[in-house]
């Protein structure tokens, strides 16, 4: 039988979703679950987001505006960018893929760090590329060493920053440093899916690159700050020329119109972003707390997510939890198998996730 599917698909392993959460609980046998697994806002999406959506339902019959004009209005008002050098796509994982398509050929070669965002290599693999995965250092990303790897066949250069599911940052010096270094014609994909959470002020920041590095591209998404990640609505920047090249092979329809709305009037609900905000750190101080009492180790973050190292594994640990209805995630497909992810939750979750992580450990006598 002639080969079915492209060469590698095979060999790719599907990204790993949860489930949903009344399924595992009619699975478990359990009510009143929270999930803190998949670095979602606790508290929802922004109101004026869902009023916009809401005011948007009349007119579905209607295909949604290709430009994106009135969402790159605003993105380019608020972040002082001209529109020609903003994209838009159906969550940054479309942006991911489509950056792949434009700029990456069947055999070309791709560097990323690792552990990293797990849609960079399956978007590459899936396209026919290489991709060479630069081991963490004391699990931050080892920049010269993704610049040991760039070969004359590399088409893509791939950084999360804030790192997933590190949580950990690349500091400015650093990163100038490191595009200096980037060959030309080499595009660097800047992932800054969860920048808006950064409090350390050394931290890098794309929109501020964009000039010193002609082929990069930055990320951004509406899903973790403004809480719209069931919308898919994410964006980039980059120069005229990537975006234009990106614009050829994007779908005319790929931002949807209550996905589009929603995200403009997003961008206006500034007490929604303190508020979040102010959850967030809140929680991270409670549950530093509290891990540093229980002499869990973690790795500080810059996010809304925390890696934590648990005794006893992280696939059995989200197990026990999750039979105490608590979702978080393992990081075996990470891999980092005495690890599990958390996202910071509601008051009331963290305490909850704090309060059934002692009965786990407890119960399988690592804890008293």
């Amino acid at each position: 039988m002639k080969r079915l599917v492209r060469k590698g698909v095979e060999d790719l392993i599907p990204y790993p979703p949860g489930k949903p959460i009344e399924e595992l609980e009619r699975e478990m046998g359990i009510s009143g679950s929270i999930k803190l697994a998949s670095n979602e806002n606790p508290l929802g999406p922004s109101p004026l987001a869902a009023q916009a959506v809401m005011d948007r339902i009349s007119t579905l019959n209607r295909y949604p505006d290709g430009s994106g004009y009135y969402l790159k209005t605003k993105l380019s008002e608020k972040f002082k960018i001209p529109s020609e050098r903003i994209i838009l796509g159906n969550g940054s994982n479309e942006l991911i893929e489509l950056i792949v398509r434009t700029f990456l050929s069947p055999g070309d070669h791709a560097v990323q760090p690792f552990p990293t965002f797990l849609v960079y290599e399956k978007v590459v693999r899936g396209a026919g590329g290489r991709m060479t995965s630069v081991p963490l250092e004391k699990l931050g990303i080892d920049l010269q060493g993704m610049i040991e790897e760039i070969t004359p066949e590399t088409r893509v250069v791939f950084l999360c920053n804030p790192n997933n599911p590190t949580g950990t940052v690349i500091s400015r010096d650093a990163m100038r440093s490191f595009l200096k270094g980037i060959p030309e014609g080499v595009i660097v994909v800047l992932d800054e899916a969860y920048m808006e959470f950064v409090t350390d002020k050394s931290t890098a920041n794309g929109v501020d690159l964009l000039d010193t590095c002609p082929f990069l591209v930055v990320l951004r998404t509406f899903s973790k700050l403004y809480g719209l990640a069931g919308l898919r609505i994410g964006y980039g920047f980059a120069s005229p020329m990537l975006i234009d090249y990106m614009n050829r092979v994007r779908q005319p329809f790929n931002a949807n119109s209550l996905a589009q709305a929603a995200a403009t009037a997003a961008l206006d609900d500034s007490s929604f972003v303190r508020e979040t905000l102010e959850t967030v750190r809140e929680g991270i101080g409670y549950l530093c707390r509290s891990l540093d009492e229980m002499g869990i180790e973690y790795l500080p973050t810059q996010t809304n997510f925390f890696l934590i190292r648990v005794p006893g594994g992280g696939k059995r640990i989200y197990e026990l939890m999750l039979r105490k209805g608590v979702i978080i995630r393992s990081m075996d497909s990470y891999d980092l198998p005495d690890h599990i992810r958390i996202t910071v939750g509601l008051p009331a979750e963290n305490e909850r996730f704090i309060t059934t992580l002692r009965e786990v450990l407890s119960e399988q006598g690592i804890f008293s």
